[in-house]
Order: C-alpha cells, then structure tokens, then sequence
C-alpha cells in the first residue's frame, strides 16, 4: 500500500510529473496538489504481505490476498448473497478466521480462501459478534441476538449462554455487538449489548452482571465497539453514540469523551469501530462520523491511551461513518478501516496515513487482517 511522505516549499506549474524508479520495493511519483505545491508520494509495495477480508450484507465474503490490489468473492460453502456481521482471527492461529452469517458459522484455516461450515444451533440466527480465548482456541463464544454462545470443544457443541440481556430496548431485540476474552484472566469475558450496556461474566461465561450505566441516555448503552487495554494500567473502552467511554476500574465507573461535532446542526458526533494497535497499547483508533449511517466520517487517534486525539490523513473523505477497523500483531504497522458504505482504506505506516482502495463495496459489516506469512 502506499506510505506517504510529504515535501512542501516545491513550487512551479501546475503540472503533473511522474517519476519510476526502476527497481522495487519503491516506486517515487510527483502529484499536483495545487499550482504552488507538489506533494512527493512514496508507495511501498507491500503485495503478498498481508490478506484482508471484508464482510458485507448481501454481497457475502471477499477477500484480497494482495493488500487490496485484487479481490476473490467466496462462492461456497458461504452463500454468496449472505450477511457477515462478524469476523474474527484465532489469536493462536493466524491463519484461521471465524465468520458469522445469517445463515450460521463458518471457519477457514487459510487466510479466508477456503471455509467449511461448522455445525450449530445458530443456523437462523443473526451472529454479531465471536470471540475466541486467547489462551486455548477450542473455547469460541460467539453473540447473537439478543444472547451468546458457547463451544468448549473447537465448536463441535454448542451451550446457549443467558446473558440477562433486558429486552426490549430501542431497538426492539438487543445485539451482542461484542465478546472479548479478557487475556489478563481469561475467566472472565466481557459483552457489549447494542442497547442494553456492558456485561461480565466471571467465571467463563456462566453466569453474567450487568455492569452500571455508562450515562444518562438509554443510548449510552448502545455499544459499538470495545477493546482492552493491557498492561499494569489496564483500561476498557466502549464506543458508543456519545462518544468513547472509559472505564478504569473494571468497569464500575466510566468517562465519556465526545469528539467535534460535524456540523453545527449536529447533536452529537457518532462512534461506532474501535481497535487497539496490536504492538502499542497505548495507540487506539476509532470511528467516527455525523450521525447513522451519516455522509461523512474521520478517524480518531490517540497515542497516550486516550488523554489527547487527532485525525489522521485520510486520502479520501469517508462517504459514511467509520464502522469498522481490523489490526494483526503480525503485521503491526499494517491497520485497515471501513466505512459502512464501502470505502476500505489502509494504513502501511501505523495508522499515520490512510489510503483508500479503488474497490469498493455495498455495506461493509466486518474486517479481518491476516499475514501472508
């Protein structure tokens, strides 16, 4: 992908000028950007160093084994017409990808070329979310709507798992938008609820509490996004409607940062994906954008674990909301996001710029990031 570097003080015609350096990795080009200023681009090839996965609704799985330059669309056993709402890597395989559809689970150990069909009782069921215990790979939890799922056995049985989740909401029948293994003590499992808050569980998944509101409005339960923070000052954090929410004591207690506002006319500014870059705890990024499904978005960067945020380049101005971000600790620098109406961008440089691919999607509802190696 391409990883910018950025020359001012070059003046001249407006003119383009297109320079090719003959040996690879680098390939140098002068773009205009105005009559007075060129700006110098450097693109990295990074072919064959990584595959992206992108997940839709209607127009089923496609995936790049190239870093976006070519695309497959997976024909079987995924209907090539399903919803992907969830994809998810083992942490200890990195080549295996989970994907969750309308029409049940399914499971590739190749980078997400080839899949088979795994046997559950979430055939007709909207699957939201998956995650897998970063310790033993045959614990899968995976979220539905409105409860969860557990596989002790790599997914050859299946527990149904009562959350507690109180229905209705606004939204009629909740979605467990998030399951995470917490990797600190991997006992204890934490769920996002779109709208119903955040809940934990304890003891692998038996039993769970509603944890205390994140604000006043029933829609600061409304979780989108949410990731941990590791080390000795661990963190948690909701994206939701408001904002992104913080939670630094086990989630009993949480504060709100609000982004700026789009237009004046805005009440609030939207969040919805969030990832932690896998190599620097400390580094997060989320979505962002002016309301749902919206027609414009950004993406919002902290790298003091949230105490100040920028906006990092993007190369094209999102035509919706960021939705949704993948990352890889085996391809740190690598970062992908997406907004909900098709835009895939990529960072090569650790989420400092941003490019957008040339192809685009319909609905985009989940991401996966997987090296080549």
């Amino acid at each position: 992908m391409k990883r910018r570097a950025q020359v001012t003080g070059i003046s001249g015609a407006r003119c383009a000028i297109m320079l090719v350096a003959a040996v690879l990795p680098s390939v140098w080009r002068f773009v205009p950007r105005c009559a007075l200023r060129l700006r110098l681009t450097q693109e990295v090839i990074m072919a064959g160093n990584y595959t992206i996965s992108v997940g839709t609704v209607g127009g089923g799985l496609s995936v790049s084994p190239d870093g976006g330059e070519s695309w497959n669309r997976i024909r079987n056993p995924l209907p090539t017409e399903c919803n992907i709402r969830a994809l998810a890597v083992d942490p200890n395989h990195r080549h295996r990808i989970y994907a969750g559809s309308d029409n049940g689970l399914f499971r590739s150990n190749d980078n997400g070329f080839t899949w088979e069909y795994v046997e559950s009782p979430m055939d007709d069921l909207q699957i939201w979310s998956v995650g897998i215990d970063p310790d033993d790979s045959e614990t899968v939890f995976v979220g539905t709507r409105p409860n969860a799922f557990r596989s002790r056995d790599g997914g050859q049985s299946w527990e149904s798992l009562d959350l507690g989740v109180r229905m209705p909401c606004p939204i009629g029948i909740p979605r467990t938008t998030n399951i995470i293994v917490d990797p600190r003590d991997t006992r204890t499992v934490w769920a996002g609820i779109e709208v119903d808050g955040v809940y934990r569980s304890l003891d692998g998944g038996d039993n769970w509490t509603r944890l205390p509101d994140l604000g006043p409005d029933p829609f600061h339960g409304d979780i989108h996004g949410m990731a941990l923070k590791p080390g000795p000052e661990s963190a948690i954090y909701c994206t939701t409607p408001f904002g992104i929410s913080t939670s630094t004591d086990e989630g009993e207690s949480w504060d709100l940062h609000e982004f700026p506002r789009f237009h004046a006319e805005d009440t609030r500014s939207y969040c919805r994906g969030m990832v932690i870059k896998p190599d620097n705890p400390s580094v997060m990024f989320v979505g962002n954008g002016d309301t749902i499904p919206g027609v414009t978005g950004a993406i919002r960067r902290t790298r003091d674990a949230g105490s100040s945020w920028d906006a990092p380049e993007l190369s094209a101005t999102p035509n919706s909301v960021v939705y949704w971000f993948a990352a890889s600790p085996h391809v740190s620098e690598v970062m992908v996001a997406a907004s909900i109406y098709g835009y895939v961008y990529v960072s090569a440089d650790g989420g400092d710029s941003w490019d957008k691919l040339q192809k685009e999607f319909g609905e985009i509802r989940s991401l996966a990031l997987t090296p080549n190696d």
